[in-house]
């Protein structure tokens, strides 16, 4: 196997640098990789320790270098400034499970148990880049382009990144195929794939293109199997129509789409050619959709996981929703279920380092969906949301993103501070469990919410509105939204009329969640005596910094309470006869409900205006 890098410098950087490497396997199979980078440190990269470097060289002359266990470091001598070419000519066998028990992934040949077929594959996420290439493993320096040559004999066929610019038979029982990539790529994107395949394409028409985009899939060669998957494999120009529609135009129109198949149990997002084990619609769909999350925007390191993998899980619950309606609801209970079989874990990956902790089916994959799936809910507006998901996409093109960074995005677009729901569901671990204890006073609404959360030290609160459906008689149905800013919340919603009870606490499932109790009780605020607006008086209305409570000397109160228009208690403030109330916090331009109670009875409510 033959691998080589090249490199081209760009304006925006101030160095350049090429690799250029040579392995030699000793099976029939040869691969030729050309692959241009820009890396941080552009003399510094890894390459694994069992590889013999035969000569490293720079702008064509022989050079010096170090070298720690997989840590190579060449001498440059180059000018600040100046663009150079480093040639690494080495020769090896890339490390096995066995060999490497940390990674060993990097390069694989294996037998396919279902199809039988013999493949040769890369799958190179998140550390192993280094076990078959001399590479910087740099979440925040992609390589500008690749350029990928692979020599394989003239029965099989070899898939790669980008565009397939030649086949070239060379006459000896080989055949080059030549493969370029134009855009910038990490390096665990850069990916072949080599075996006796068959090539089927079809065609996406996706808006914000120039034309039909092909998707390219090499299928194994045998009678079952591109009949067993060809209607999967046409749905994935559905796919890709329906994300452009909601995460903006598909990133590498230029050049194409695609799948390789191999023995896999499930697939990997190689730029522009995902590599696949079977074809399901949910996998279709999540490994497409990390085209736009994990490979146009890529997280900024491994913590930061959900940019790439809870995106990508969300954009299965989208598919269903868009195109199999019905089966979304199904898909976002088994995330929730699976999020709450442990109390435990936060989204953002603490140790980076550990690949268990990183692919994470729970936390990175189905809580990282479960809050994006929140995130639309706060921001109350699909529109909002989607349009600002497109300008993140826009903005972060080509490069990488913290999930600090969408969380101060998305914050400015939708003009929500995002802060406390990042905080508790994204550094935070756990989730609420919600009870309720609610009564009608004559047509008003008397509701308490509480919430317990599962890792109390680590998130004693969750902040998140929370939407809860009632049934009224003689009515329909209601769903009323209701703030929450603590463990204990009371509201008071005027005029809803005679409510039979409470049905649900998030009845469309937007926020992980378990419920406990539900119970009407009488006894809170059990009566209401309405007196007439010139015995009880507060004024002014509009108020402005202060509102004057009149009580007479026969009406016994204990206690104000003020709603603002969600019904969310905002003011608790203990009274015994006329007073005045400093409301100096409450926003302006806004109505509140101001209730006077004695003992939970309701004695007067009035709204007021600031």
């Amino acid at each position: 196997m033959q691998l080589k890098l090249y490199h081209e410098k760009l304006s925006s950087y101030t160095s350049s640098s090429s690799l250029i490497c040579l392995v030699r396997s000793k099976g029939k199979s040869y691969v030729l990789f050309e692959t241009r980078s820009f890396f941080e440190s552009p003399n510094e990269f890894e390459l694994f320790q069992s590889f013999t470097i035969n000569q490293v060289s720079v702008n064509g002359i022989p050079s010096q270098y170090s070298r720690v266990l997989s840590a190579i470091k060449v001498k440059v001598n180059a000018n600040a400034g100046s663009g150079f070419i480093i040639k690494v000519d080495y020769a090896g066998t890339p490390p096995t499970a066995q060999t490497n028990p940390l990674g060993g992934a990097g390069m694989t040949n294996d037998f396919s148990p279902s199809w039988g077929n013999q493949v040769t594959w890369s799958l190179s996420e998140p550390f192993s880049a280094y076990e078959w290439w001399p590479c910087k493993q740099s979440l925040t320096d992609k390589a500008d382009s690749c350029s990928v040559k692979i020599t394989v004999p003239d029965i099989c066929k070899a898939g790669s990144n980008g565009k397939l610019i030649n086949v070239i038979p060379l006459g000896n029982g080989n055949t080059r195929y030549e493969w370029k990539h134009g855009h910038p790529i990490e390096y665990y994107l850069i990916s072949v794939a080599v075996a006796k395949y068959v090539e089927y394409n079809v065609y996406a028409n996706p808006v914000g293109s120039n034309g039909p985009v092909l998707i390219q899939n090499f299928i194994y060669d045998n009678p079952q199997t591109l009949p067993n998957f060809q209607d999967e494999i046409d749905e994935t120009a559905d796919f890709m129509e329906l994300y452009a529609t909601l995460f903006g135009p598909y990133p590498f129109q230029d050049e194409k789409y695609g799948h390789c198949m191999a023995p896999i149990s499930g697939g990997m997002e190689h730029q522009t050619m995902t590599t696949q084990g079977f074809f399901e619609k949910k996998l279709t769909a999540h490994e497409l959709c990390h085209q736009w999350w994990g490979n146009n925007v890529t997280c900024a390191s491994w913590a930061d996981i959900w940019i790439n993998e809870g995106f990508a899980s969300y954009g299965e619950y989208l598919m269903l929703q868009n195109l199999y309606s019905g089966q979304q609801n199904g898909n976002m209970n088994d995330v929730h279920t699976s999020v709450m079989s442990a109390p435990n874990g936060s989204v953002y990956a603490l140790d980076s380092l550990n690949e268990g902790r990183i692919f994470s089916g729970r936390l990175s994959y189905d809580k990282g969906a479960g809050i994006v799936h929140t995130l639309r809910y706060l921001i109350n507006d699909d529109d909002v949301f989607f349009q600002g998901l497109t300008e993140f996409q826009n903005e972060f093109k080509d490069t990488s993103a913290t999930g600090a960074q969408l969380r101060d995005f998305m914050s400015d677009y939708s003009g929500i501070d995002l802060t406390a729901f990042f905080s508790e569901w994204y550094y935070g671990e756990g989730y609420p469990t919600y009870s309720a204890r609610w009564n009608n006073v004559g047509t008003d609404l008397l509701l308490e919410l509480t919430h317990t959360t599962s890792m109390p030290l680590v998130t004693p609160t969750f902040t998140n509105p929370i939407d809860v459906r009632f049934t009224r008689q003689g009515q329909a149905d209601t769903t009323i939204r209701f703030n929450i800013s603590s463990n204990l919340d009371q509201y008071l919603v005027p005029n809803v009329g005679t409510i039979n009870n409470l049905t649900l606490v998030d009845p469309s499932n937007w926020v992980i969640n378990k419920l406990g109790t539900r119970v009407k009780d009488v006894n809170f605020f059990l009566s209401a005596v309405e007196l007439p607006n010139d015995v009880v008086s507060m004024k002014p209305n509009p108020f402005d910094g202060a509102v004057s409570i009149t009580i007479p000397s026969n009406t016994v109160v204990d206690q104000l309470l003020v709603f603002d228009a969600t019904g969310r208690k905002v003011m608790t403030k203990d009274v015994a006869g006329n007073c005045t109330i400093d409301t100096q916090h409450l926003s302006p331009n806004q109505s509140y409900i101001f209730v006077l109670t004695n003992q939970g009875r309701i004695i007067h409510s009035v709204t007021l205006v600031k």
